[in-house]
């Protein structure tokens, strides 16, 4: 019933403690998350290494992920730990060195009043590969367009939750900006400065100093955003973490995208649908700078375990 030809190398999915076919279907269309959006979700990658396939940031992910369900009234039927085996016991299911892991929380069936009252909570975790984000062709650089839609503000909800319904205006100015001709969308908050991506974070580089911006300016701080912080530092890169302008974004020296989908991909044009005439920035030359090779290489060789001193975020499928 469910092929799994946009989810390469799955076959199996874990759901309350059990796994199923991946083509296997058992969940009620009047379920409460369907029709509201009520869940929350991590999204999380497994790396090949030398000692097997190894998870990136694992317990920050699932601490994430408790915290988001917390937000959204949820009560976990699992604890931290057992989340933690079954998307390691998931990934043996599976046979798999590299994946992607998407555990999910939800409002299951019961009712259908805004309030879930009978509605219980459930877990699903699924992992399958999935490549370059963007497309293969994105360690060149992207073209990305400036939505006219600002970002959900700060101040409406926790934004250190990632709650399923508020991705819905990711979906909606993602389209639009592919739609427009463009590989991916940015949002402005609504004090007019740059934000984030539909499920990114942006850096720029300006005169050899890595910025990036924080929660008070409406973003996800994202876990790989918090890595490449810390990777930068020990390069010997200077970091900043504040408010990025238009202005700034389009003076930029380099900018790049990052997350645990899209890993870590230059920008290397903005065109600002948020004024008449759509004027377009290229970004520095218009091409991938040595700065966001640089962090492309390190974030790689990192989630690989091929750098000693991050091991310390790799938890081993196998260990």
């Amino acid at each position: 019933m469910f092929p799994n030809t946009h989810f390469p190398k799955a076959s199996r999915y874990w759901h309350m403690g059990k796994f199923h076919d991946w083509s296997e279907a058992g969940f009620h269309p009047m379920m409460h998350a369907l029709h509201y959006g009520t869940s929350v979700f991590e999204g999380i990658r497994a790396y090949g290494t030398a000692r097997g396939p190894a998870v990136f940031r694992l317990t920050e992910h699932i601490d994430r992920l408790l915290l988001s369900a917390e937000v959204a009234r949820m009560a976990s039927p699992y604890t931290k730990d057992e989340i933690i085996e079954a998307i390691k016991r998931t990934i043996r299911e599976n046979g798999q060195d590299s994946c992607y892991i998407r555990p999910l929380l939800f409002y299951s069936y019961g009712n259908l009043g805004l309030v879930p009252k009978a509605c219980p909570v459930e877990l699903t975790i699924a992992t399958w590969e999935w490549g370059a984000y963007l497309g293969e062709k994105s360690e060149n650089g992207v073209n990305v367009y400036i939505v006219p839609s600002r970002r959900v503000h700060h101040s409406q909800f926790n934004m250190a939750a990632k709650l399923g319904g508020v991705y819905v205006q990711s979906t909606i100015c993602g389209l639009e900006a592919r739609q427009q001709g463009f590989d991916e969308a940015v949002f402005l908050n609504m004090e007019g400065r740059v934000s984030e991506g539909p499920g990114q974070n942006i850096f720029i580089v300006r005169n050899g100093t890595l910025r990036t911006n924080e929660r008070s300016e409406s973003v996800l701080e994202g876990i790989t955003r918090t890595s490449l912080l810390e990777i930068a530092r020990d390069l010997g890169h200077k970091t900043e973490v504040g408010p990025i302008t238009k202005e700034d974004f389009f003076g930029a020296d380099e900018a790049f995208f990052c997350g645990t989908a899209v890993e870590v991909i230059p920008i290397i044009s903005v065109t600002d649908g948020s004024e008449p005439g759509k004027k377009r920035h290229p970004v520095g030359p218009g091409k991938t700078g040595p700065v966001a090779r640089e962090m492309m290489t390190a974030y790689r060789e990192a989630v690989t375990g091929r750098t000693a001193r991050y091991e310390k975020w790799l938890t081993f499928v196998r260990g």
